[in-house]
């Protein structure tokens, strides 16, 4: 007979790791699927070396060391987690239990929490002509290892909080950074904007790229126009870094019933989709008023668990939760 769990959590990034230590911490069953071969969602794979600055009790840490510390969390219960399994249908029986059916594999489960992100992603690219020759290069999507930078004249492109947050991350490592963006103001949070106006990052707005200039696969110069006068500047570099952010395709979730707005699951109050026993967190739920960062998430994955568990059981009634007794005894620090 298949194992039946209290809590299945489609997606292993932050949230969904945060919501699987707290779903153990409430005694559930719980299961775990991510359709990568890693934990950690974008934060790891796209940002793992890039500094976050939303979580509390850290006034920075990296997308790796985020990534690991919320797995030592969830380490300290047995946990059983699926990875490299994409969710394919999700439908419920007979008798109310869900079906999740994946690429693998199927499993049961009484509920699900749906934390999934921004679903597949891939990174908007650099619409220029010979742009695809200069990629993986010297032209980079992704930064891994921001010492690679290092002694070298580097362009940033975008207007958002990584473009922001990783020209003020290379600004110590490389020799020069530069920061282009199309428009005049940023999109970033306003205390990393106030850092960036006071870095030694020299701040190119607005400004659009026209072409890259180089040899082989090297970056040598871009030329660069300026939008409201159309002059022409060029700007000599080693290295490119484009954050125009993400394409996301929820792929199967799209499928599965569940009431959607521009890419993201409505919830109501208490992560609660249009399907019942179905609830979703973090960036892929959304609510009047949603605040679309990590920490928000946390929070979000406490009451979607309390609101799995009443939804198995009606009667149910969390008890009063002191944190740091859970463990007592287990650590000295």
């Amino acid at each position: 007979m298949k194992k039946i769990y209290d809590i299945t959590i489609i997606g292993a990034g932050p949230v969904g790791l945060y919501t699987a230590f707290f779903a153990h911490i409430r005694n559930a069953k719980v299961k775990i699927i991510e359709s990568l071969e890693e934990v950690g969602g974008q934060p790891k794979h796209l940002y793992g070396e890039k500094m976050i600055f939303d979580i509390p009790a850290y006034p920075s840490i990296n997308g790796n060391n985020l990534t690991q510390k919320l797995l030592d969390q969830v380490n300290l219960f047995e946990k059983d987690l699926s990875l490299g399994e994409e969710v394919l249908d999700l439908s419920p029986n007979e008798d109310g239990i869900y079906i999740i059916k994946t690429n693998k594999d199927s499993y049961y489960s009484k509920t699900v929490i749906i934390a999934a992100g921004n679903g597949a992603f891939q990174p908007r690219k650099l619409e220029i002509d010979n742009a695809n020759h200069f990629e993986n290069h010297s032209l980079h999507y992704i930064v891994k290892k921001p010492e690679n930078f290092k002694h070298q004249r580097v362009a940033v492109c975008g207007g958002g909080d990584s473009a922001v947050d990783w020209a003020l991350t290379l600004e110590p490592i490389a020799e020069e950074v530069y920061l282009i963006h199309r428009r005049e103001n940023f999109r970033a949070l306003e205390s990393s904007v106030s850092k960036l106006h006071a870095s030694t990052v020299k701040v190119l707005t607005p400004y659009k790229i026209l072409e890259l200039a180089g040899k082989e696969h090297q970056i040598e110069s871009l030329k660069l126009q300026q939008v409201k006068s159309k002059e022409l500047e060029e700007l000599e570099l080693d290295q490119l870094i484009v954050n125009y952010g993400f394409s996301n395709s929820l792929g199967h979730i799209k499928d599965w019933g569940l009431k959607l707005s521009r890419n993201q699951i409505e919830v109501s109050s208490l992560m609660e989709t249009n399907l019942p026993g179905v609830f979703a967190v973090g960036d892929i739920a959304d609510y009047p008023g949603k605040v679309k960062i990590i920490a928000a998430g946390f929070g979000e994955a406490l009451l979607a668990v309390n609101q799995a568990l009443h939804f198995i059981d009606p009667n149910y009634r969390p008890s009063p939760l002191h944190s740091s007794t859970i463990f007592e005894g287990e650590f000295n620090d």
